[in-house]
């Protein structure tokens, strides 16, 4: 065989392999076209609830060019609102020309990836500290009752304790860490010593804590002073974390990025290099295993609970401190809290810290520009909450997925950490 020839083999080889590497099914592959499932149930939500696509169809008999006219105009309200998306959430493109050619309005060409990893931002360190309790085999629904308690606690040290700027920061967010890992103590306490389901104790602690936040911000000297309303006081400007493009820019992306990023390291070595880590995932695959190797089930449980609550409350502290800058009665309250929309946020993830990273990128990205739709085309926002739960659906049900695009592979582990918790 000539060398020519064997250039050619190569290369069918090499494109071959990657076709069967992307019909696997691998969690890459499988959140790939379960996001496009997504999207293309939310483009059939547009187009049986947008009247003017409706008439459009009801037409095609009126005219020759009817079905023709039926399809332009669906085309066109789909895109409109995915563009909407994508232009809100991300960048737009016309703008970005703009900037890259004379150098200028930057704030404007980067305000929508800003709001996004602003967004984003505690929602990536909540969902760590979700998905680690997953990979332990426990099913926190306490999140965000960890979380109101770690902004309670960020609060309080923000705006109550005064000291300079180095040394302010990390004492809130180290306050915020410390009142989420309390919380989180009292169901992995629980669990750990009386056998106490953890789902329905951390479900009721959510009300507890939000009631917490009530009475911290009317009864307490945390509240604002002059102020009748539960609202707390400002934090101290030296508890802040700055913007990181200034605050002349008008970008809100802050310091707690770095926050985030650094969660994710810690969570990526700490469950692949750790002996902790690596304990606390024996003891989620399989629990007896982990009591013959001489674990202690009950240690893990605790420090579980411990790590994941602080983690929330560490997320909590970090948005006070880089956002809000103060909490009322509504912070993280009701179905729609950053600890609820994180569970759905670790399944999308699969539990892992790089995963997790992306599909809370994916949430906020759709959260942001689904603003932007609503704003541009008319498209109520909560299109782009049927599009999160659609896609979470299509995560949570691989063989299905499988099924549709003929994937090659099993499916087998597809969220069995996940749900271990509902029946522990």
């Amino acid at each position: 065989m000539s060398t020519v020839q064997r250039e050619k083999a190569k290369r069918r080889f090499s494109l071959r392999d990657i076709g069967n590497a992307f019909l696997t099914a691998n969690p890459l592959t499988l959140s790939f076209f379960a996001l496009l499932l997504g999207l293309t149930f939310g483009a059939l939500v547009i187009i049986f609830t947008t009247p003017v696509v409706l008439r459009s169809w009801g037409d095609i008999f009126n005219h020759w060019d009817g079905i023709f006219h039926a399809i332009k105009i669906t085309f066109d309200n789909v895109m409109a609102a995915y563009r909407a998306i994508f232009t809100g959430s991300i960048f737009d493109p016309p703008q970005l020309w703009h900037s890259l050619t004379t150098w200028s309005q930057w704030p404007n060409t980067l305000t929508p990836l800003s709001e996004t990893l602003t967004y984003a931002t505690p929602l990536i360190i909540v969902s760590i500290g979700v998905g680690i309790g997953f990979q332990t085999g426990v099913f926190n629904i306490g999140a965000n009752g960890q979380a109101i308690i770690g902004a309670v606690a960020g609060t309080a040290a923000g705006s109550l304790v005064h000291m300079p700027t180095a040394l302010h920061v990390p004492f809130t967010l180290l306050a915020g860490f410390i009142g989420g890992a309390i919380t989180g103590a009292i169901p992995g306490l629980l669990k750990a010593y009386t056998g106490a389901s953890e789902v329905i104790v951390t479900l009721m602690l959510n009300y507890v804590c939000a009631n917490f936040l009530i009475f911290s911000l009317l009864s307490t000297t945390l509240q604002q002073p002059n102020q009748q309303n539960d609202i707390s006081r400002v934090i101290d400007p030296s508890a802040q974390l700055a913007p990181i493009f200034g605050t002349g820019t008008g970008l809100r992306v802050n310091w707690g990025l770095l926050v985030a990023i650094l969660v994710v390291i810690f969570a990526v070595w700490f469950l692949d290099r750790s002996t902790t880590g690596f304990d606390f995932r024996v003891v989620g695959a399989n629990a007896a295993a982990g009591r013959t190797a001489g674990i202690k089930e009950r240690s893990v449980y605790v420090w579980v609970f411990v790590l994941t609550g602080g983690i929330c409350g560490l997320a909590a502290a970090t948005q006070v401190s880089g956002v809000n800058h103060y909490i009322d009665g509504g912070f993280y309250a009701g179905s729609a809290g950053i600890g609820f929309t994180a569970i759905t946020v670790a399944l999308l993830g699969r539990n892992r810290p790089v995963g997790i990273v992306w599909g809370a990128l994916l949430f906020a990205a759709l959260g942001v520009g689904g603003r932007n739709m609503q704003a541009a085309t008319g498209i109520p926002l909560d299109l782009a909450t049927v599009i999160q739960g659609s896609v979470v659906l299509f995560v949570a049900t691989p063989a299905l997925v499988r099924e549709v695009f003929h994937l090659k592979g099993t499916t087998e582990r597809s969220l069995q950490l996940a749900s271990k918790g509902w029946s522990a």
